[in-house]
């Protein structure tokens, strides 16, 4: 890889991370040595890309660092054209006018020999399923994940046995067939995930949990592996 194209993939590398990347983790991605990332690090840092690094923790890019747009390549042209074409399929309304956007954005910065991958692509996913009518209102439930807010809801489980709960949700899951909401449950004192279509009745509260949303998505995923 030249030089010029592995310092484009420390910078990617580095943005699409959630936490810091150690030099070894990203000389391992990029198949060269812990010694050339050492050296292209500095060399980044030195032509002013905001990266931090930390002895023994990783290295960090600052948000709002940004690349030009035109630096996309097919496989990423052809991801995004993937990913909305997903959201569009199983994801609720206001997300796929987002995905549309986002889609109609692409076509508008890539070069014209790119623009067929995202205006006609190779890629696909299954066509929309249709979604039980009498489902919450999801992007409501997305606001309030964000929010770090309580729901009220009445819950039936695949028995269609009841139970009314005080929950406090941090991520909403669009599954191929079904949306679920997962959430700490005060009832059980755990994490559970509910099915949206089968919430029967939910009242948006305006108290917010305590722990809040993303050091519980956090806890989740440290449990779930």
């Amino acid at each position: 890889m030249r030089r010029a194209d592995r310092l484009f993939e420390i910078i990617h590398v580095l943005r699409r991370a959630t936490r810091p990347m150690t030099a070894d983790a990203i000389a391992a991605e990029l198949e060269t040595s812990k010694r050339t990332i050492y050296r292209d690090v500095g060399a980044l840092v030195a032509q002013r890309v905001p990266i931090r690094g930390e002895a023994g923790v990783g290295y960090v890019l600052d948000r709002g660092f940004d690349l030009p747009p035109l630096m996309l390549t097919a496989d990423e042209i052809e991801a995004v054209a993937l990913g909305c074409q997903w959201v569009v399929a199983h994801a609720d309304e206001d997300l796929v006018r987002a995905a549309l956007d986002v889609r109609a954005k692409v076509a508008a910065i890539v070069p014209e020999s790119l623009r067929p991958l995202i205006d006609d692509p190779v890629v696909g996913t299954p066509p929309r399923e249709r979604t039980s009518p009498s489902e919450p209102d999801v992007p409501r439930l997305r606001e309030w994940c964000r929010a770090g807010r309580k729901l009220a809801i009445h819950y039936a489980d695949a028995d269609e046995a009841t139970s009314e709960r005080v929950i406090h949700p941090f991520l909403v899951g669009y599954v191929t067939r079904v949306r679920v909401v997962i959430a700490w449950c005060e009832l059980r004192e755990d994490f559970r995930i509910f099915r949206v279509d089968r919430i029967r009745r939910i009242e948006f509260l305006r108290t917010r949990y305590a722990e809040g949303p993303v050091a519980l998505r956090r806890r989740w995923r440290a449990r779930s592996g």
